[in-house]
């Protein structure tokens, strides 16, 4: 798999590198993007056979809010079909390993996960590469764990566990840090099978009766934005932990996944799309809503975001994309010992010690999503044709 294949004639200063489930795990932490979420009872293997979203990379199949309690059933009965028959292709080579994005699952509950773990064949996790775990919590977080640690006994491939902060106890101020700390505990004993540490936050809203409007960022929801600055203080320190940005709710009604159709054209009057900071129009109020929230993401310390549509997903793995001027500061803060330097273009200072973990950050960003010549780029990055 690789990031901003759907536009091969695109020219970046540095490539994208290609990567798979089995890859470096301090490398596969920053690949995952835009996660697609999609109804565990969806015809998903159709989508991944069909390349019927090229940009697609990362998919998380649903258990939990995405399917009724009376679908249940069903729905597990329909995913171990659609999983039999990508391992299948993939052992007739009809799908190439290149071609299969990351697929997670998102349990219901733990009782749930039990159940996945009995109905869902060791062999499938030669293309199923780790789980959700829904309201992820100090009470419930052990549990999760536990059955993970089964399944990978099982298997010869490293499966992960992504939990999901969103819980009551985490919204609440006067519960917040202490519930933090003890779910920091169990992640920490876990460490080397969490790939990310994921946020939830529209239950968040839901606890605040609070809702973004498509003019607004998560950001401005000020009950919302105090919890994601304790979920980042306490998880990326020091690049301890991926931490993946919130779900962005809203996409354009007349959006088309016809592959020959381009998408909306992109207002380049300033050349910057920095510029829909300050409100200015790019796309349409969907899209310029998502750009305005995934720049500010990226601000304060998330990788990838939560997507649940697929117009969302080339904007918010194109915005993952670093700038020259951005890797060449990295890389020279990485080469040199120590003390203050000037940068490259000479606009600003690089202090090497309070620097490095930016620029270890950076060049893992620029590996997994390329390196473009400058911001404007990113225009001719997204605006391809499909085909």
């Amino acid at each position: 798999m690789k990031h901003q294949r759907y536009n091969p004639d695109f020219s970046f200063y540095r490539e994208p590198e290609e990567f798979n489930r089995d890859s470096d795990m301090s490398f596969l932490k920053y690949c995952l993007g835009a996660a697609l979420y999609m109804p565990a009872y969806q015809d998903f293997a159709t989508i991944v056979l069909t390349r019927k979203y090229k940009c697609l990379t990362t998919m998380v199949v649903c258990f939990e809010d995405a399917i009724d309690e009376t679908q249940v059933s069903s729905a597990e009965k329909s995913a171990v079909e659609n999983f039999e028959r990508l391992y299948c292709a993939l052992k007739d080579a009809s799908l190439l390993y290149e071609n299969l994005p990351l697929i997670f699952c998102r349990a219901r509950s733990v009782e749930q996960f039990y159940e996945l773990k009995k109905i869902i064949d060791p062999k499938y996790y030669d293309i199923i590469a780790g789980y959700v775990f829904p309201k992820f919590s100090s009470k419930n977080g052990n549990e999760f764990f536990k059955v993970l640690n089964e399944i990978n006994s099982q298997t010869d491939h490293k499966v992960y566990g992504m939990p999901l902060l969103e819980g009551t106890e985490l919204a609440e101020k006067e519960t917040r840090i202490s519930e933090l700390m003890k779910v920091k505990s169990i992640i920490d004993k876990n460490k080397d099978y969490v790939l990310n540490v994921r946020v939830g936050a529209t239950d968040f809203s839901s606890v605040f009766g609070a809702r973004r409007g498509v003019d607004y960022t998560i950001y401005d929801i000020i009950t919302v934005a105090d919890c994601l600055l304790d979920i980042l203080n306490t998880f990326t320190r020091y690049n301890d932990y991926v931490v993946s940005g919130p779900v962005w709710e809203y996409f354009s009604s007349h959006w088309s996944n016809r592959y020959e159709k381009k998408f909306e054209p992109i207002d380049k009057k300033d050349k910057s799309v920095k510029t829909i900071i300050h409100n200015d129009s790019i796309v349409d109020s969907s899209i310029d809503g998502l750009i305005r929230e995934t720049l500010l993401d990226i601000a304060n310390g998330f990788t990838g975001k939560t997507s649940i549509h697929p117009s969302h997903i080339r904007y918010i793995n194109a915005l993952q994309a670093v700038s020259r001027e951005e890797y060449e500061d990295a890389c020279q803060i990485l080469d040199t010992s120590g003390g203050v330097i000037k940068s490259k273009t000479s606009n600003k200072m690089n202090e090497i010690k309070p620097h490095t973990n930016w620029a270890n950050r950076i060049l893992m960003r620029a590996r997994a999503y390329g390196v473009l010549e400058n911001g404007s780029d990113f225009f001719e990055l997204v605006e391809a044709p499909k085909r």
